[in-house]
């Protein structure tokens, strides 16, 4: 793991956090590394099927599944220095969303993700949140690629991904996915991940 921890200009630090990515904000976002007490705001968003529409079946049905998530957050922080933040408009307010990037090591590589509660879609927000989860993926490990993976007809995702600079490297069936057509995009921050 690097041990530059520089943040970028545009994303900067609130100081709780001796550098690290810990509390972060953008131009108007405040990223805060996940928390067990986060469950409810975290959920809220992943059981609206709004969010869902590109992939019905990722819905959560159950609170025990978005503890599970959150737990597993939780647990990348603590092993990998980083997972993914719970975001807000302002610092102590109610979560809009939630992303970042969290460490695959079996695959050696960052999982990009981003997800917002419908009322903040269009706003630009997932691509100030994937901007920010980049620099810190490219801090805390360099050498790992940044992978992002949605389906093809998710055109609001692989936007997002090409404005933050992300390339397709690779379309194919969506593996597991209940729709036996679906069709999988993956883009990363260099061409040649093995995918």
């Amino acid at each position: 793991m690097s041990d530059s921890n520089q943040p970028r200009d545009d994303v900067v630090g609130d100081g709780d956090d001796a550098g690290g990515w810990e509390h972060r904000r953008t131009d108007r976002l405040v990223l805060d590394r996940v928390e067990p007490g986060d469950v409810d705001g975290w959920h809220h968003i992943h059981a609206d099927p709004r969010v869902w529409t590109h992939f019905p079946s990722g819905l959560h049905t159950s609170v025990d599944e978005t503890e599970r998530g959150v737990a597993a957050s939780i647990e990348d922080w603590r092993s990998a220095g980083l997972g993914y933040w719970s975001v807000r408009e302002q610092p102590g307010g109610p979560i809009v969303g939630c992303g970042g990037c969290r460490p695959v090591p079996d695959r050696g590589h960052w999982n990009l993700y981003y997800r917002l509660s419908p009322e903040r879609h269009g706003r630009g927000y997932a691509s100030e949140l994937a901007a920010a989860a980049i620099a810190a993926a490219n801090e805390t490990d360099p050498a790992w690629p940044v992978v992002a993976v949605m389906l093809e007809h998710n055109v609001g995702s692989w936007r997002v991904a090409e404005k933050v600079g992300l390339v397709r490297v690779w379309v194919g069936p969506d593996e597991g996915n209940p729709d036996p057509t679906a069709v999988r995009y993956v883009y990363a921050d260099r061409p040649d991940v093995p995918v």
